[in-house]
């Protein structure tokens, strides 16, 4: 199977700092792939890398075969949200005096007003987030951190989107609202999209992920199978410093 974005031997710098150092990743179409690693591994600036917030200044990052990041072929990112990724940041990245409506409007890029919102899409949405109904015309800023995090999500998906970049969406939230994101985000992975997903909740790495890579000074150090790494402890030791099945 053809991976729909790969990363070829990335590094990025940002200022002084030389943060990645050769990066290699593939992500396939119709699987959540998970990137793990410690706190301070790159995980954050791989996504940042590929949607062209920070440069690489060596490697490619080549999506559905195109080059997008890179010496030689680096795109803006305007461009690259235009090719179909979504990016949903670690700090959401919602507009919290504008209304839950005007923020999804704004993420439609097709649409001009609300009227031309896509329905049934909506419905879907709403189905996957009630609260973002309930609090249709309420400004963002007033939501809680978990619908906040939802309405985050919701406008990487307002569209059809190629990829989904998601960092680390669980930070910060109280268990129940945890599993309410991992129950959204498996209706995603039922309807095959693809979804690169930074996480540190280790119960929802299990949860979602078909592959996994992780990270750490840099580097990927380990890619295969996410079943792979849940039933090897002695690896989650190795590349993690914990075990998956104290996270239950």
């Amino acid at each position: 199977m053809s991976a729909v974005l790969t990363l070829e031997g990335v590094h990025t710098h940002i200022g002084a700092y030389h943060i990645l150092h050769g990066v290699d990743l593939a992500v396939h179409p119709g699987q959540v792939t998970m990137l793990l690693g410690r706190n301070g591994a790159g995980k954050s600036t791989t996504l940042r890398t590929i949607m062209g917030l920070w440069a690489a200044s060596q490697g490619a990052v080549r999506f559905k075969g195109r080059q997008i990041g890179g010496p030689g072929g680096q795109a803006g990112t305007p461009e690259i949200a235009q090719l179909g990724i979504a990016y949903v940041p670690e700090s959401m990245g919602i507009f919290s005096d504008l209304t839950v409506q005007d923020n999804l409007l704004l993420a439609a890029r097709a649409a001009r007003r609300v009227d031309d919102l896509d329905p049934a899409r909506l419905d879907w949405i709403f189905g996957l987030f009630p609260a973002l109904h309930k609090f249709w015309l309420y400004p963002a800023g007033k939501l809680s951190g978990g619908q906040k995090q939802m309405l985050a999500v919701a406008r990487a998906i307002i569209e059809p989107r190629e990829l989904i970049l998601i960092d680390e969406p669980s930070k910060g939230l109280a268990p129940a609202i945890i599993l309410n994101l991992v129950a959204a985000l498996q209706e995603l992975k039922r309807q095959r999209t693809t979804i690169l997903l930074v996480e540190q909740n280790f119960m929802m790495a299990k949860a979602l992920g078909d592959q996994v890579a992780v990270m750490d000074d840099g580097r990927v150090v380990h890619a295969g199978a996410m079943k792979q790494l849940v039933e090897d402890e002695a690896l989650q030791q190795r590349l993690l410093g914990l075990s998956l099945g104290a996270h239950q």
